[in-house]
């Protein structure tokens, strides 16, 4: 056990392998009862030593697809809970630590932070890592704007949780041992897609100093109004809506979530995330922050393994065109499905599909580095092809394979085996150790060159230089994307 004296309180956490892990700090007042869809608001400080040896609680969500996994923490509506890992040896009254702010994937409906350990990362760099839990699904992202003017930007309620966590750490983080004047955000998946729409948050400006979004989709279009159809499947009239989603229980909302599928993520709302992000950052020019962006060479691989419909003719037409919309910015995706089709006419319908899932990924992530760059404070580009033996192979670099590289999680020896490589292969050992420590360059000096992979220079719109992870890392020129850049209209 380990104790200290905050500004909030005297908190017990546990202290393991030099790091000291304090789990479930409440840093929002629970979302329930009248604060059910709207801003989350920040927690009163706690009475007595606060325990903070236990998980907090997860955002309710269906249970997971492969039964088993563990999971660290009780599902609830109530699950505005952070966790912080510094390292032992961290003093509160050096508080010059950087500070990386982790923000959990999951498509905005499954996932929590507590699944992520950040130990072997802030032991290793002598950094304070810091996971978050945030609302998901119809709790964190239905629009609701339009029944009623104070729901205005109801449809990022999940972002409002992450930006008053980073609020959180601002105010607290120099207790733990952490500079709140050096604070890097970084997410994966939903998590990237998290990290892009608070770059896209004015009221978040100030709260992060880099930020870095892993396979993350960037915010677009508007949020869609679907009150209609939730109102008819509750057999109740538009009218009466906010009334019965009042009375339901958390628990209702989310079976009602799983019958329709009405959930949401990354819009521009116009109230919480107000542009895109490559705008957002040509909008604060030199006064914007360093970026990271980057994507995995088979995104869609694990999403057509986990799918539960196999005609993928079907599936494509459905969820595969929602995702060419996104990878387009809104426009129809007819044409540029179509010329999927022609462009690899050997492809079949699940290929094709996975393919969309990598364009959509890379296409933001080229563009918003590119943005980042021209803007001034520089954007950094990576694709991650080092692939996973798993399946025979046939999973390649999938999508979330590099985030046990990011946390260097194949150091430690019980760790080895999770993820999608196998720890103890000296390829993806170096490998999680050369990225990880480029991560941490950046989070200390916004430059992420450690001098462990090749020299890494910024995006830039001509000579297009990314930055290859695999068993013999490289940096690759335009020709790497030149292709898809025609089909998506880039030229």
């Amino acid at each position: 056990m380990t104790t200290i004296k905050t500004r909030l309180g005297t908190i017990q956490g546990i202290s393991n392998n030099n790091v000291d892990v304090f789990r479930g700090i409440r840093f929002a007042e629970p979302p329930v009862g009248t604060r059910r869809f709207r801003s989350p608001v920040a927690a009163e400080p706690w009475k007595g030593t606060f325990d903070a040896t236990g998980w907090g609680n997860r955002s309710l969500q269906a249970p997971p697809q492969q039964p088993g996994l563990p999971e660290q923490g009780e599902l609830s509506e109530d699950c505005l809970f952070l966790t912080i890992y510094a390292p032992a040896r961290a003093s509160t009254q050096e508080a010059t630590r950087p500070v990386l702010v982790w923000i959990h994937g999951g498509a905005f409906i499954m996932g929590s932070g507590n699944g992520y350990d950040g130990s072997e990362l802030a032991n290793q760099g002598d950094v304070v890592v810091v996971t978050v839990n945030y609302r998901l699904g119809m709790l964190g992202f239905f629009d609701l704007s339009g029944l009623d003017p104070s729901f205005a930007g109801s449809a990022s309620n999940g972002i409002r949780d992450q930006i008053l966590a980073l609020e959180w750490v601002r105010d607290n983080i120099a207790d733990y041992g952490g500079d709140a004047n050096n604070v890097t955000i970084f997410g994966e998946s939903a998590g990237g897609a998290s990290i892009n729409c608070i770059l896209a948050a004015s009221e978040a400006d100030g709260l992060y100093h880099r930020a870095i979004a892993h396979s993350g989709g960037t915010p677009s279009m508007p949020p869609l109004d679907r009150t209609n159809e939730l109102a008819v499947h509750l057999n109740v009239e538009v009218d009466n809506l906010i009334d019965t989603l009042a009375a339901m229980t958390g628990e209702e909302i989310l079976a009602v979530q799983m019958a329709t599928g009405l959930a949401g993520g990354s819009v521009i709302d116009g109230t919480v995330v107000t542009r895109s992000t490559a705008a957002a950052m040509s909008e604060r020019g030199a006064s914007g922050v360093p970026y990271i962006a980057g994507s995995n060479h088979d995104e869609g691989t694990l999403f057509t393994m986990m799918s539960q419909d196999n005609d993928f003719e079907k599936v494509l037409s459905s969820m595969g065109r929602n995702l060419a919309r996104s990878t387009l910015d809104g426009a129809d995706p007819t044409a540029y499905i179509d010329v999927l089709r022609s462009e690899y006419p050997d492809a079949s319908a699940k290929e094709i599909y996975e393919t969309i899932w990598v364009d959509m990924f890379r296409r933001a992530s080229i563009n918003n580095a590119e943005a980042a760059s021209t803007a001034g404070p520089g954007g950094w580009l990576y694709r991650f092809d080092l692939r996973s033996k798993l399946a025979g192979g046939a999973l390649g670099a999938t999508h979330a394979s590099e985030i046990a590289f990011t946390f260097n999680s194949y150091a430690a020896k019980e760790l080895q085996g999770i993820g999608f490589h196998d720890g103890r292969d000296p390829v993806v050992k170096q490998l999680a150790h050369d990225w990880s420590n480029t991560v941490l360059a950046f989070a200390r000096t916004g430059n992420p060159n450690s001098g462990d992979l090749p020299d890494w220079p910024r995006y830039e719109q001509f000579s297009r230089q990314s930055l290859v992870l695999d068993a013999e890392s490289r940096i690759a020129g335009a020709e790497l994307d030149r292709r898809h850049r025609g089909l998506w209209g880039d030229g």
